[in-house]
């Protein structure tokens, strides 16, 4: 299946909390989008991989995405090395999509900015023919996607362009809330992390209204790119 859009995150709920708004808005367009996890959660404070992987199938249903996988590489331990790169180099080729999506350049957690580097890295890989992968006993052809861009995520960083998500927010909203082990629940009895505050539940929605301010819609979410962004004209940009 050849994707338009392959979104990749560091842990399940990354992709969520970062531009599932951009995702609800392009499958609403026709966009064939899929998601590509790089490991389980599994050292995640609150619920259990079994929990995560329920969540993670449900919130892909609400954002209606063609396809999710996960690499199964080890939360908090995976590298960028030759053999992860090789795994995404797989992803990639396998789905051939025109635009990558992946973490944010830098962030509190440090999986978030080890797998920006190491999905964007790929991307160039993958481009080159010399560098040989299979997939099920066939050989793969090489794939480079035409660009990378970084979502953003705990951290506050200023965005190089912003997408106007008004009237996708709910099914951002509710693709977060399918994490319910991870974030905000009064009812909960684990521990409280800086995820699971309400504060950080209500700024997901604020940080968006915020963007959307600046550019003059309700509500926003904001990329960094690796190079400039050109359109064919002025009447492209708003």
């Amino acid at each position: 299946m050849k994707l338009d859009i392959l979104a990749f995150g560091a842990h399940p709920d990354d992709v969520e909390l970062g531009c599932s708004g951009t995702i609800a808005k392009e499958v609403s367009l026709g966009k064939k989008v899929g998601i590509i996890d790089l490991t389980r959660g599994e050292l995640g404070t609150r619920g259990s991989v079994e929990i995560r992987n329920a969540e993670s199938a449900k919130a892909s249903e609400i954002l209606g995405v063609s396809i999710r996988e996960n690499l199964d590489m080890r939360d908090g331990f995976f590298k960028n090395d030759e053999a992860h790169q090789l795994k995404v180099i797989q992803m990639i080729r396998k789905y051939r999509p025109e635009i990558v999506l992946c973490n944010a350049i830098t962030d509190r957690h440090i999986d978030h900015g080890k797998g920006s580097k190491l999905v964007s890295d790929a991307c160039f890989l993958s481009g080159l023919v010399k560098i040989e992968t299979e997939l099920n006993g066939e050989k793969q052809q090489a794939w480079r996607p035409k660009v990378v861009y970084h979502y953003i995520q705990w951290q506050t960083i200023e965005p190089d362009f912003v997408v106007d998500v008004s009237g996708f927010m709910v099914a951002k909203m509710e693709s977060v809330q399918a994490y319910g082990s991870q974030f905000y629940d009064p009812n909960s009895k684990e521990p409280v992390t800086p995820i699971a505050s309400k504060n950080f539940l209500d700024s997901i929605k604020y940080r968006a209204q915020d963007l959307g301010r600046l550019v003059g819609v309700e509500y926003a979410e904001g990329f960094t790119t690796e190079r400039y962004v050109a359109v064919n004209s002025l009447a492209d940009l708003k």
